[in-house]
């Protein structure tokens, strides 16, 4: 079995890989012109998604594509092969993405960022921070990494909603609601989360309508997807004082431009899409599982519905 990596990181990959599964023979290159070259006698490629896709548009017809990220945009684009079969990174970036989220939530309890404004103001900062004990958070996307989130919430009494493609009973969840139901469990709580992937369906659903419902003192974090935000109506909804802040480290555009709004907008912290770093060891294990079920013709974990998009 030959597997070709095209990653940024394809040295440590591809010593990691010949650990895992010495009996495949491992292609790679950090040049693109040698990858093209690779490609055709691969039939099962590992990496990142954008890399992947160029491959794509050459005209290269892989079995099956394992994504080394969660997101697999790139590879939807209108015209790209779809005859393969596509798994994205499941499992691992739970924790991590749950440590973002709950840094910035106790930033915001803490009022971290205007004890530094009076540090550098030189004033003595004497308020009482608030505890996350008995808050309410909506996690708006409760897949694998949504579910991860909220157990990670569960220690410090925070209590929990989500909103999935249809209703249902999940722990550790009081409700897990529609996207119906977005504005008025949005209303209710003290965190709004969105953990949704970019679908046809997801795009622009904060706008000035959604963020009107929500609580003054809430927090918005946004670590799924930019095109679930309409930009604007962010920036104004905080000018208004419509939530008291938002987190986002996800943009439409990345890197953002320099006349972007975000950059001086009151309450918005940018955080460059850093929110879930990738660990090569972890994602190599993912992958050296799923070829085993590749191999034997079973299911493969994070496998992609093109129809859903995820």
């Amino acid at each position: 079995m030959r597997v070709l990596i095209a990653e940024h990181d394809y040295l440590v990959y591809t010593e990691l890989l010949r650990k895992a599964a010495p009996h495949i023979e491992v292609l790679s290159s950090g040049d693109s012109a040698e990858l093209a070259k690779m490609a055709g006698d691969a039939p099962v490629w590992l990496g990142q998604p954008d890399l992947l896709a160029n491959l794509l548009r050459q005209g290269h017809k892989p079995r099956w594509l394992q994504s080394t990220w969660a997101g697999i945009t790139p590879l939807l684009a209108e015209g790209l092969n779809r005859d393969y079969r596509l798994t994205r990174a499941v499992g691992i970036f739970g924790q991590v993405m749950a440590e973002f989220v709950l840094t910035y939530m106790l930033v915001h309890e803490r009022e971290v960022l205007a004890r530094l404004v009076s540090q550098v103001e030189r004033k003595w900062d004497d308020r009482m921070g608030q505890s996350l004990a008995g808050r309410k958070a909506l996690v708006v996307g409760t897949g694998d990494i949504g579910v991860n989130v909220a157990q990670f919430l569960v220690p410090f009494g925070v209590e929990l909603y989500g909103i999935a493609s249809t209703p249902r009973t999940l722990a550790p969840f009081v409700e897990v609601g529609a996207l119906d139901d977005l504005p008025r469990l949005a209303s209710e709580v003290d965190f709004v989360i969105n953990l949704l992937p970019n679908t046809p369906q997801t795009h622009d659903i904060y706008d000035a309508k959604l963020f009107a419902q929500f609580k003054p003192s809430a927090l918005f974090i946004n670590v799924g997807r930019g095109v679930a935000v309409v930009d604007a109506d962010l920036v104004n909804a905080l000018k208004e004082g419509h939530l008291a802040g938002a987190v986002i480290d996800v943009c439409r555009q990345e890197p953002l431009p320099q006349r972007h709004p975000f950059w001086t907008a009151w309450g918005l912290l940018l955080t460059g899409h850093s929110s879930g770093p990738s660990s090569p060891r972890a994602m190599t294990g993912l992958f050296a599982d799923n070829l085993k079920a590749f191999t034997a013709g079973e299911a493969l974990r994070g496998e992609v519905d093109f129809a859903k998009g995820y």
